[in-house]
């Protein structure tokens, strides 16, 4: 992620599966670079990741409860 202050970050919880994944991937496709947050389903998280990356943005994988 460049310096630029017009970047546009989502912070999404339960983002490794689900209606978490679909909204990650949804704002990656329009630009966002996403945060995924996870509880305990890190290889789901990942996988989220990749198919971000997949629609074009990038994103980071967080472990947080």
């Amino acid at each position: 992620m460049s310096g630029n202050c017009n970047n546009r970050v989502a912070i999404v919880t339960g983002g490794s599966r689900g209606i978490g994944r679909a909204i990650c991937v949804e704002l990656a496709s329009v630009g966002y670079f996403i945060l995924i947050n996870y509880r305990s389903d890190e290889m789901g998280a990942i996988e989220t990741l990749r198919m971000i990356r997949d629609a074009g943005s990038d994103g980071e994988v967080m472990r947080c409860d």
